[in-house]
């Protein structure tokens, strides 16, 4: 894909995504692997109205090579996980309250869950009897590092859909930028479901 064309998905995603609340105050950054290298959302922008001057170019090895501005460190993010599932043409990452909060209450190393049938909305996945997790890492300043905690998991658990970060958000991750809005929906869905479970679980 063009750098062009690119720019244009991901201004039209950004839209759909601020629509949604779930990339409030500038956060959140988007990228897509095209023909050259990358295109990537710069740094402070508000997501719901990004222009074509809102994006960095970067070559292969993740150097800038046209725009203005500055990535946001997470990009480093991004491009260990292009490298980690060579076929991932996008990633959104996105800030709901959803995703948020669950990723500080599940205290385990992965948000998991079965019986839903929004489940089969991810890719490969076939039915609401397979449990789905999705990989929760601790925050870090450090992105660098925690891309390598990332890489370390993918070893031996795949990353396939996306992971989240506590306290923070969610990396979604598709071969088009279609699969990763499917993607974010889909687990979106099942993390409101999760949360509205919890309360009324709390109210018994």
């Amino acid at each position: 894909m063009h750098n062009d064309a690119a720019k244009a998905e991901l201004i039209d995603a950004g839209r759909w995504v601020a629509d949604k609340g779930w990339v409030p105050a500038t956060g959140g950054n988007f990228s897509m692997r095209t023909q050259s290298g990358f295109v990537v959302t710069a740094s402070g922008h508000d997501k719901g109205k990004l222009d074509t001057h809102h994006f960095l170019e970067l070559d292969d090895n993740g150097n800038i090579v046209a725009g203005e501005g500055k990535p946001s460190a997470e990009t480093a993010l991004h491009l260990k996980l292009y490298a980690l599932r060579p076929s991932t043409q996008c990633i959104l990452h996105t800030h709901s309250v959803a995703a948020t909060v669950l990723s500080r209450f599940f205290q385990g190393d992965a948000f998991s869950v079965t019986g839903y049938e929004m489940q089969k909305s991810l890719s490969g996945v076939t039915t609401h009897l397979e449990p789905l997790n999705i990989a929760i890492f601790d925050n870090d300043q450090d992105i660098p590092r925690l891309a390598e905690l990332v890489a370390k998991h993918h070893e031996t658990t795949p990353i396939v859909h996306g992971v989240l970060i506590r306290g923070h958000g969610m990396y979604a991750m598709g071969d088009n930028v279609f699969e990763t809005r499917r993607h974010i929906e889909g687990l979106e869905f099942l993390f409101a479901c999760e949360l509205e479970r919890l309360k009324l679980e709390g109210i018994k």
